[in-house]
């Protein structure tokens, strides 16, 4: 049987007969519904029309699906010494991908920031033989359940001695970055802090699409999280949105230009 996936945002599903009646992820007000109505396709056919594209982008390594594919978000290697993480996942899987991903080095697993970006990591947690860290909050979104997800709870988890992940909550109630703490900083966000297109500020929104924000509550909750961590780069979703040089003063800036709109 097919196992099917949502053509507006990626998710995969179970195998079965038929496709799901609708996507849990699209019909919620995060995310929406085709204009079209629902569609769906199969691995297959996305990988018939579908490549990867691996491109360095500010010293990391990204890949994501061309032409572009459902959100469009990127998936990041962030090389460490204590081993190599996937942060983000895409929807397509291809052997010149999973070989680039080896050719950098062991891997210690992938983490992902929020349900959005769920996508294939059941493909991805095969190929590779690596756990996913999900955070426990956002566990009802998994769309494909498989046993190399494994949830966490709290606030922080430590995966290696510079790889951290922190719940910030906002955009999903587990939404989480990544911080890696080698050199300057540098801090991994898919899109619960999105870098805006000038790359000079970050925002955060309940939904992106819809243009929900969130309340001055939980942009200070953020603030004060990601106070502790030192950082000089933010690598958003997206090919190119790298915040670089100075990044933490820049979100704090973002952070009070935010405030003062919605004061």
């Amino acid at each position: 049987m097919p196992r099917f996936i949502c053509r507006q945002c990626g998710a995969r599903f179970p195998e079965s007969a038929t496709p799901p009646e609708a996507c849990p992820i699209c019909r919620d007000e995060r995310q929406y519904v085709r204009w079209g109505g629902q569609d769906w396709l199969t691995p297959d056919e996305l990988g018939a029309a579908h490549a990867i594209d691996c491109t360095e982008d500010h010293g990391v390594l990204g890949l994501r699906i061309k032409p572009a594919f459902a959100i469009g978000q990127r998936m990041l290697l962030v090389e460490a010494d204590e081993g190599n993480l996937l942060w983000d996942c895409i929807g397509l899987v291809t052997p010149e991908a999973v070989a680039a991903i080896k050719a950098r080095g062991p891997l210690i697993g992938m983490a992902i920031s929020h349900p959005h970006y769920y996508t294939a990591l059941a493909d991805w947690a095969q190929a590779l033989e690596i756990p996913v860290h999900l955070h426990a909050d956002d566990a009802q979104w998994v769309t494909e359940p498989h046993p190399a997800i494994k949830f966490w709870n709290g606030e922080a988890l430590k995966l290696g001695r510079s790889l951290t992940l922190l719940r910030c909550g906002g955009h999903f109630a587990g939404a989480t970055v990544l911080h890696h703490a080698k050199g300057e900083g540098a801090l991994y966000c898919g899109d619960v802090l999105q870098v805006a297109p000038d790359r000079r500020y970050v925002s955060v929104l309940y939904s992106y699409p819809n243009m929900i924000p969130v309340n001055a509550a939980t942009i200070r909750r953020i603030a004060a999280i990601l106070d502790p961590y030192p950082f000089s780069r933010v690598y958003g979703a997206f090919e190119g949105r790298v915040m670089d040089g100075d990044a933490k003063a820049g979100v704090a800036r973002s952070f009070e230009r935010y405030l003062a709109a919605i004061a």
